[in-house]
C-alpha cells in the first residue's frame, strides 16, 4: 500500500480507478478511530463504523472532481472533512428529530470536522494513567479528565486525539490538520503542557 499521498494524489489526478481505492485503504485505520469517536451513543446500536465509512466512500467518489480542484488540501484531511460532514447527516437524519424533545441535542458545526468527544478522549488517556486499586477514584480521575479536556481549546483536543485516539503518526497528524510536521509537534506539545496544567490545577 502506498503510503506517499503525493503519488497518490498524482495517480487521482490521472484518472486512476484505483487510486482513490488505495487512498481511502491508506487512511482507513484513523478514519475508523475518528468515527468511533464521534459516533453517536444513539446511533452506535444502529450502524457501525464501517457503515459510515462505506458512505464515505461513495462520498468521495463523488466529489472527488471538486477535491482535485482544490491543491492545497490534503488528502487525509479532505477525508477526515468527509467523514465529519458524513456523521453530521447521521446525527441531523436519525438522531436530532428524536432527540429534540428530550433535549438531547448535540450541535455539530456544519462543513466542519465534529469538535473532539472529551468523553472517548479522556478514557483513552485515563488508561495511560496509573491504574488505583480503587474503582471509586478510577472513575473520579475519569470525570476530572474529562473535565479538564472539555476546558481546552477545540484545537488542543483535536491535536490529542489525532496522535492518541487515532493513532496517528506527527506526519499524518499534519496532513490531517494541513500544516508543517514541525508545526504539528510544536502543536501536540503544547497541547500536553496544558492538559498538565489543567490536571495540576484538579489536584489528579
Amino acid at each position: 500500500m502506498p503510503t506517499d499521498t503525493t503519488e497518490l494524489r498524482t495517480r487521482l489526478r490521472a484518472g486512476d480507478e484505483q487510486a482513490l481505492a488505495d487512498a481511502f485503504a491508506r487512511f482507513r485505520e484513523p478514519l475508523r478511530r475518528m468515527v468511533t469517536a464521534q459516533l453517536h451513543p444513539l446511533m452506535q446500536a444502529r450502524m457501525s463504523a464501517s457503515d459510515v465509512l462505506q458512505e464515505v466512500y461513495l462520498d468521495a467518489a463523488q466529489r472527488l472532481p471538486h477535491y482535485l480542484a482544490k491543491s492545497d488540501q490534503s488528502l487525509l484531511g479532505w477525508l477526515r472533512l468527509l467523514v465529519g460532514q458524513r456523521l453530521h447527516d447521521v446525527y441531523r437524519q436519525h438522531v436530532q428529530a428524536q432527540a429534540r424533545a428530550a433535549g438531547l441535542e448535540i450541535p455539530l458545526e456544519r462543513g466542519r470536522t465534529p469538535a473532539t468527544s472529551s468523553l472517548c478522549l479522556a478514557a483513552q488517556l485515563a488508561g495511560r494513567l496509573p491504574s488505583p486499586s480503587q474503582e471509586a477514584i478510577c472513575h473520579e480521575r475519569h470525570l476530572q479528565l474529562q473535565a479538564a479536556l472539555e476546558q481546552m481549546e477545540r484545537a488542543d483536543r483535536e491535536v490529542l486525539c489525532l496522535r492518541h485516539f487515532e493513532e496517528l503518526s506527527n506526519k499524518d497528524t499534519a496532513l490531517a490538520l494541513g500544516i508543517p510536521p514541525a508545526a504539528a509537534s510544536k502543536r501536540y506539545v503544547r497541547a500536553l503542557a496544558r492538559l498538565k496544567d489543567y490536571l495540576e490545577v484538579s489536584n489528579i
